[in-house]
């Protein structure tokens, strides 16, 4: 996968204002470029001069600054499209990379993704967190990173940044968590910079749902740009994406489904309502609704549990499983409703599910939001569990094209 461009960098150069903000805008705009080539398409010189407007002798000085921030390399010499002698090609420096994290109710995970995308070191751990203090599991995250560091390094690559996913709210300017009901932490704040206390730039923190729609919305091109990704852990979450960007709201908890109530009279939730969905369709309400073997314990032995059974037509493991695709499709119908998107992406258990739970739950759509989502836009997740991880580390990707100078010595 190439790194995606982002739309502050699809435009031309800047519009006048002071000398450094330009410069660093015109950075963006020529990393941009370089990132936004075709894989194995190494643009020269002057072919971002003609894909971005900006001088020949600006490129080149800004190449320049990229070469000397690690960020591209070259590559050798590209005749194509050019007149006369071939020029020198440019391409992401692949000796680079940003480290994505994650910390769920009962595993942590890292890895590692190079500029251009490619994922080049992933490590699942299962780890009961639920009701642990935050600084016991960011120590274990930290070993696991370091872990990840390590193996990067034995092969020259520099980890420049990273970014965590969290089952949780995060605080404005992703400073801290507000809530993370199924982990029992409240107004966390959680020292980041332990992570990799070596790279340059910070450790950014995100809600895992949101994560996890971006990193569908980078592997989908072309596809839908209005869409609710609902996660299926053993909380549920959501990440709305709007006109091809993450929807977070004015407090950036948009997209909450989870929460969403379907059943007034129901049971009580983690986060303190009554009868939301995750009562209902968490992975923890239907493995007990279901009486599978494994329930309560972790969440490969839970699903294999309840697969097993369902495999086996095990009618109470069935019928636990269409009463959760059943109340997923009513708040889908509400939230389709409401926000009027164009399609629903089922990621975590909700994908793995998918063939028991998806006629119950386009039954549901087709009762109470009759033509507003068609079963064909009712999709599986395209980046499978590790989505959050992989989003968390793609907008660090992200941010580095738009804010180059950052690495700037």
């Amino acid at each position: 996968m190439r790194l995606p461009v982002p739309a502050s960098t699809s435009h031309g150069p800047a519009a006048p204002g002071s000398m450094g903000d330009v410069r660093r805008s015109n950075l963006s705009l020529v990393l941009g470029a370089i990132a936004g080539a075709p894989r194995g398409a190494f643009p020269t010189r002057a072919q971002v001069s003609a894909a971005t407007g900006l001088t020949k002798a600006s490129v080149s000085s800004m190449v320049m600054d990229l070469l000397d921030a690690g960020l591209v390399r070259e590559v050798g010499l590209n005749a194509r499209g050019e007149r006369g002698r071939p020029g020198v090609g440019l391409d992401l420096n692949t000796m680079r990379a940003v480290m994505g994290m994650e910390v769920n109710v009962d595993y942590i995970a890292a890895g590692v993704m190079d500029l251009s995308g490619t994922v080049v070191f992933l490590e699942v751990r299962e780890r009961d967190n639920r009701g642990n203090q935050p600084e016991p599991v960011l120590e274990a995250l930290a070993v696991l990173a370091a872990k990840a560091r390590s193996n990067a390094g034995e092969r020259g690559v520099e980890i420049l940044g990273g970014g965590l996913a969290v089952p949780g709210l995060v605080g404005p300017g992703g400073t801290g968590i507000l809530s993370a009901p199924n982990l029992g932490w409240t107004d966390v704040h959680l020292d980041l910079g332990a992570l990799l206390p070596e790279a340059p730039l910070a450790v950014a923190l995100f809600n895992e749902a949101n994560a996890a729609a971006l990193a569908e919305l980078r592997h989908r091109p072309g596809s839908d740009s209005d869409f609710l990704f609902v996660s299926g852990e053993v909380g549920v979450g959501g990440g709305l994406v709007l006109g091809g960007e993450l929807f977070t709201g004015p407090a950036g908890h948009a997209g909450e489904v989870g929460h969403v109530v379907v059943d007034p009279g129901g049971t009580l939730c983690s986060c303190g309502g009554t009868g939301c969905l995750e009562t209902i369709a968490g992975q923890d309400a239907i493995t007990a609704a279901a009486g599978v073997e494994g329930a309560g314990e972790s969440r490969s032995a839970a699903m294999r549990g309840l697969l097993g059974a369902l495999a086996a037509g095990d009618a109470r493991a069935i019928a636990a499983v269409e009463r959760a695709g059943k109340y997923l499709g009513i708040a889908l119908a509400s939230t389709a409703r409401v926000v009027d998107i164009g399609s629903v992406v089922l990621g975590g258990h909700f994908a793995v599910l998918d063939q028991w739970l998806r006629a119950p739950l386009l039954r549901s759509l087709s009762t109470y939001a009759p033509g507003k989502l068609a079963p064909e836009n009712v999709v599986t997740s395209a980046v499978g569990e590790e989505g959050a991880l992989l989003g968390a580390a793609g907008s660090v990707l992200r941010s580095l094209v738009d804010a180059p100078h950052l690495l700037q010595r």
